[in-house]
């Protein structure tokens, strides 16, 4: 599993979307609404598939541009017909184009070259295109008011796209990406951008604890935006929260100090949460 979009990165952690914490948040969700998120999960999973596969570059890139073609085609009334189904969703929750189009733009990021050690501007991009258009995509289908989804698709997308990047260092160097950002290595002291070596630096907690404080901060303004509106609008969004906000702890609990064994959120843990802010 690779530090891409948020909705891919959650259900792929299982042998289908069927066994994620993505899946147990969106079925609780009407079936119109259900429907709508299910299609944005294929999206984002067919778009990451092609990111993370090994065809080359050339082919990854051919493939991401298919895509483009086919997003164009289904709001230009022509969708394909794997997209014929989206029709439906697009119009009745009003999904924008260029946030489907923003998530392929952050595929081709890792398409295009390796991200290695990028600065702090290239990965608010990166975060705001592979996990915030995915919130913006999912807020429409939740019901929020325009410029309160828009907020909390904006920072609830960041702080679990760095829980995502603080929990998968070592996966991402097993396959050459390094996600941490530039200006947090050189202040830790450092200088390298080779992800397996910076993975084993000792000074690795001095890069990831400013992040965490950066998450932290982005879960508490999602979370303030979600008490501002009624529990069954914001129930989806909030499980997700509490689900990637729980792997953060266990981060932190475990910290970053090489080396490093993986966290994961354990099944019980997973049905309390959704007992708590689904059931009851």
């Amino acid at each position: 599993m690779t530090s891409h979009n948020t909705v891919e990165s959650d259900a792929s952690s299982g042998a289908s979307a069927s066994g994620s914490s993505f899946y147990a948040a969106m079925r609780i969700l009407p079936r119109d609404q259900r429907e709508a998120m299910f299609q944005i999960y294929s999206f984002c999973r067919a778009v990451d598939d092609i990111a993370d596969s090994d065809d080359t570059r050339i082919e990854r890139a051919e493939a991401l541009a298919k895509w483009r073609k086919d997003i164009d085609a289904l709001y230009a009334g022509q969708p394909p017909a794997h997209l014929a189904s989206y029709a439906a969703s697009v119009q009745r929750f009003g999904l924008k184009r260029e946030d489907f189009i923003a998530i392929i733009d952050g595929m081709e990021m890792d398409v295009t070259d390796n991200i290695r050690a990028p600065n702090a501007q290239t990965l608010d991009l990166y975060c705001d295109r592979v996990a915030s258009a995915v919130g913006r995509l999912s807020v429409r289908v939740f019901g929020l008011p325009e410029e309160d989804g828009v907020q909390l698709a904006y920072h609830l997308g960041r702080a679990l796209q760095l829980t995502n990047i603080l929990r998968d260092v070592d996966e991402d160097a097993g396959i050459g990406r390094l996600y941490l950002p530039r200006e947090a290595l050189t202040s830790a002291g450092i200088f390298s951008t080779d992800p397996r070596i910076v993975a084993t630096s000792p000074a690795l907690p001095k890069v990831c604890n400013p992040l965490v404080v950066q998450a932290k901060a982005h879960y508490a303004h999602a979370d303030a935006i979600m008490q501002r509106h009624p529990r069954r609008i914001v129930r989806a969004p909030r499980i997700m929260s509490k689900y990637y906000h729980a792997v953060l702890d266990l981060l932190v609990h475990r910290g970053f100090a090489p080396p490093r064994e993986p966290v994961r959120l354990g099944t019980v843990s997973r049905l309390l949460i959704l007992a708590r802010y689904a059931l009851i």
